[in-house]
C-alpha cells in the first residue's frame, strides 16, 4: 500500500501524537508499505518551531524510509483563539501545497485535531481519487467548550460544522475508546463507519528498568528518595497546580519528592505561579521534559506515576501517558474523572488508585498510601505492566491498523468496478 498521513505533529516532537504516528508511519515501512507524511514544522510543546526548521517555507526529509514533507506554520508561544485559528490555516494552506508533491497514495490518513486539516484531506481524496481514514484523537469542539477555551456562540457553530464535515467526508473513522464511539453514534455517525483502536505503547523500549542504580537519580540528587512524577504535557485540562498543592501537604516527610517534568515556558509560569501562592519547592522539582531517547530512564526513576485532569474534561478523553506509564511497569495514581476511559483502565487494570480531580488532598492520601504500603504498590506495578502487554501492544495496534487500511482501500475498489455486462444470449433463468 501506499499511505499519506496527514498529521499536525510528528518527530521529532517529543509528546502527544507526534511520537505515536511517527511509529505507526515507520512500523508500515517495516512491513513493506510506502509512506508519506506531511506535517508542519517541529513546535510542540513549546509552540516554537525548533532551529533546525526556523526561516523556512517547505522541507523534505527521508527519515527511517518515510519520507517526511514539512510546511510553515503559523506558530505562538501563549496562542490566542485567533492565533490557534491562524496556526490551523496557516498549516491547511501550506502542506496541501506539499500533499500534492509526490506519488498518489492508495490511501489518505489525517489526525484530529486540527479539524481544518479535514478540508485538504478531503480534497486530496477527490484528487487522488482514493478513501480518507479519520485518525480521531479528541473530539472538538466539545473538549474545548467544556474547558472554556472556545465560549464565542458563532466560533462554536463553525467548529461544528467542520465537525459535521470531518465525519461526513471520511471514508472511515478510527477512534481510540469506546467511549467516542458513543459520542460520534450520538451525533448520528454510522456505527460501521468507526473502527475503536487504542492508542499503544511500544513495550519493548518503554518497560520496566532498575530504580536503582538510575541516571536520572543520580543527576538529580534523588537517591533515596520516594519520588512521585508527572511527566508529559502541561496545558489548561491538566491543572498540575492540584499536583503542588498536594505535594505541600506533604511536605514534612523528608523522603518524599515529587518531580514535575514539562515544557519550559510551562514549568516558568508553574514556578510563578508557586512564589505568588508562597508555596514553598524543597519538596518539588520542576524540570524541562527530558530527551525521548531518556524517557525509559526518567519513569524508571518514579516510585509513583501522576495522571492529572481538572474534573471539566469531557469524559471521553483518554490521557496517552496511561499506556506510557503503565508499560514502564510502576504504580499510578491518577487524579481523574471518574466516568472517564483513564479512570476505567486504571480500575480494571487494578494499576493503580483512581482519585477525585483538583482534590490535593485526596491525591496526596492516595500517594501516602503507595508510600506506606511497598507490596500494594509493587502488586499494581506488576498489574500495570502486564495490562500494558496485553492490551496496548504496539503489534497489536499496527495489526488492526493494516487490516483497517486494506479493507477500506478493498471496498472503494470494489465500489469504482464496473458491474459487468451480461453475456449475449445469457437470461437469468434456465
Amino acid at each position: 500500500m501506499r499511505i499519506l498521513i496527514y498529521s499536525y505533529n510528528y518527530y521529532p516532537e517529543p509528546i502527544g501524537i507526534a511520537p505515536l504516528m511517527t511509529e505507526l508511519a515507520e512500523g508500515l515501512v517495516k512491513r513493506g508499505h510506502d509512506v508519506r507524511v506531511v506535517t508542519g514544522m517541529p513546535n510542540y510543546p513549546e509552540r516554537q518551531i525548533h532551529p533546525d526548521y526556523r526561516k523556512k517555507f517547505y522541507v523534505t526529509e527521508e527519515i527511517n524510509g518515510v519520507t517526511v514533507q514539512r510546511s510553515y506554520m503559523w506558530v505562538r508561544p501563549n496562542p490566542s483563539l485567533i492565533d490557534r485559528i491562524l496556526l490551523d490555516g496557516s498549516f491547511v494552506a501550506t502542506s496541501l501545497v506539499q500533499a500534492v508533491r509526490g506519488w498518489r497514495p492508495d490511501l489518505v490518513m489525517l489526525t484530529a485535531p486540527p479539524l481544518p486539516v479535514s478540508v485538504p484531506a478531503s480534497l486530496l481524496g477527490t484528487i487522488y481519487s482514493c478513501p480518507v481514514v479519520l485518525n480521531l484523537q479528541d473530539i472538538l469542539p466539545d473538549a474545548a467548550i467544556h474547558l472554556g477555551i472556545l465560549k464565542n456562540p458563532a466560533m462554536i457553530r463553525v467548529f461544528e460544522s467542520l465537525e459535521r464535515f470531518a465525519y461526513r467526508s471520511a471514508t472511515a473513522i478510527s477512534v481510540i475508546t469506546d467511549k467516542f464511539t458513543e459520542n460520534l453514534q450520538g451525533k448520528g455517525v454510522e456505527a460501521d463507519k468507526i473502527t475503536c483502536i487504542p492508542n499503544w505503547v511500544d513495550t519493548s523500549f518503554i518497560r520496566p528498568l532498575d530504580k536503582s542504580p538510575n541516571a536520572f537519580r543520580t543527576a538529580q540528587g534523588l537517591e533515596g528518595k520516594f519520588v512521585v512524577q508527572y511527566s508529559g504535557n502541561i496545558a489548561h485540562s491538566q491543572g498540575i497546580e492540584t499536583v503542588i498543592r498536594a505535594a505541600a501537604q506533604l511536605a514534612h516527610i523528608p523522603d518524599l519528592m515529587f518531580v514535575i517534568a514539562g515544557e519550559a515556558q510551562a514549568v516558568k509560569r508553574l514556578e510563578n505561579w508557586c512564589d505568588e501562592e508562597s508555596i514553598a519547592r524543597d519538596n518539588i522539582r520542576l524540570l524541562e521534559l527530558q530527551p525521548r531517547k531518556d524517557l525509559p530512564t526518567m519513569l524508571a526513576a518514579a516510585d509513583v506515576g501522576l495522571i492529572v485532569q481538572k474534573r471539566n474534561v469531557v469524559a471521553f478523553n483518554m490521557p496517552s501517558k496511561t499506556q506510557v506509564l503503565m508499560a514502564s511497569g510502576r504504580p499510578i495514581v491518577a487524579s481523574v474523572p471518574g466516568d472517564g476511559p483513564a479512570a476505567e483502565a486504571i480500575h480494571q487494570s487494578q494499576a493503580g488508585m483512581v482519585v477525585e480531580p483538583e482534590s490535593p488532598e485526596g491525591l496526596a492520601k492516595a500517594v501516602m498510601e503507595l508510600y506506606e504500603n511497598p507490596e500494594r504498590a509493587a502488586q499494581m506495578a506488576k498489574n500495570a505492566r502486564q495490562f500494558a502487554l496485553d492490551n496496548y501492544s504496539f503489534e497489536a495496534s499496527l495489526n488492526r491498523y493494516e487490516e483497517l487500511f486494506e479493507a477500506v482501500i478493498a471496498e472503494d475498489m470494489t465500489a469504482k468496478s464496473p458491474v459487468p455486462d451480461a453475456v449475449p444470449g445469457m437470461s437469468g433463468s434456465r
